[in-house]
């Protein structure tokens, strides 16, 4: 078992930076690929970034490309989200999930979420 715990999340102004942390504990996160994830509400959950257990491979949406980092510290087990010029539009809960696999489309486990909220 793998447990997730979000953190970071916040009010931003519009142009502000948050960075998100997903603390792993159970096991050793370094064997999975992390994603995260968001859901707006009265929206379908998307996909944002994420990065292969290596931390070698990552990948974006186009919505964030440019303005999303994703990395890993898999000493510390934890996937960091730093998130630059931060839109209205990225409110949202944001939510970790890790997967044996890549991509990690079909994540083993999730965490519980945390969430962002950017004011124009």
């Amino acid at each position: 078992q793998v447990q997730l715990v979000e953190s970071g999340g916040g009010l931003v102004q519009a142009g502000g930076s948050l960075r998100l942390s997903c603390a792993a504990s159970g096991r050793t996160l370094s064997r999975y690929s992390v994603g995260w994830s968001r859901q707006a509400p009265g929206k379908e959950r998307e996909f944002v970034a994420a990065i292969r257990w290596s931390g070698g491979t990552t990948y974006y949406a186009d919505s964030v490309k440019g303005r999303f980092t994703i990395s890993r510290d898999n000493a510390k087990n934890t996937v960091f989200l730093q998130m630059n010029s931060l839109k209205p539009e990225d409110t949202a809960v944001y939510y970790c999930a890790a997967d044996p696999r890549w991509p990690p489309v079909m994540p083993d486990y999730w965490g519980q979420g945390t969430q962002v909220t950017v004011s124009s």
